[in-house]
């Protein structure tokens, strides 16, 4: 008999709040707006010494940390082929087609995302809880799926089976988001 099992997360404390906008149809672009995100996360794996799947408390908090990131800030994309993203000093300056935007710089996440759709943010999460994890108890889920819900039952769900993939030797939450890092230790606690 195959037996698989998995642990799911899904608790008041798992929320955002967050501005953005997208584009979609190739050139038009929502106006700025913002939601009050909630995230699921499921992850499986086998059972290990002590008979679960992973330590709920290290998901817990790790999932927090990457949530509480992103509270209360405006979410850019830098991968967008039509959106420009640029620091100018304690600014950030973006540009589509004719308009224009200026956010103070502390006021912002950029993300290393093609689009700040649910999906993308559900990776976004996904990948960095992936990393978290492993630095702090050197836990890799066989797979794992996140959902962030932005309007009560109005989802994008990522899921990956290949998380060892996203766990390239060498590479931190830092190489493969650029920001998380340096701006942890000023943010993570505002």
């Amino acid at each position: 008999m195959h037996q698989q099992y998995f642990v799911r997360l899904t608790k008041d404390t798992l929320v955002f709040s967050a501005a953005h906008f997208i584009t979609y149809q190739g050139n038009v672009c929502e106006p700025l707006h913002g939601h009050n995100y909630r995230v699921e996360v499921r992850a499986g794996g086998p059972l290990d010494e002590n008979s679960y799947v992973v330590d709920f408390i290290a998901l817990r908090d790790e999932a927090l940390a990457v949530v509480r990131w992103l509270d209360h800030r405006m979410l850019l994309p830098t991968r967008h082929r039509l959106i420009r993203v640029q620091v100018q000093g304690n600014e950030v300056e973006v540009r589509f087609e004719k308009r224009r935007w200026v956010f103070p710089r502390t006021d912002c996440r950029l993300l290393p995302v093609p689009n700040t759709t649910a999906e993308m943010l559900a990776q976004w999460i996904g990948v960095q809880l992936c990393h978290r994890l492993h630095q702090r108890c050197g836990w890799v889920p066989q797979w794992i799926q996140v959902e962030v819900d932005e309007c009560y039952g109005q989802c994008g769900v990522w899921r990956s089976d290949c998380v060892q993939e996203l766990l390239r030797p060498g590479e931190t939450p830092a190489a493969t988001t650029p920001g998380i890092q340096e701006e942890k230790t000023r943010n993570l606690e505002d």
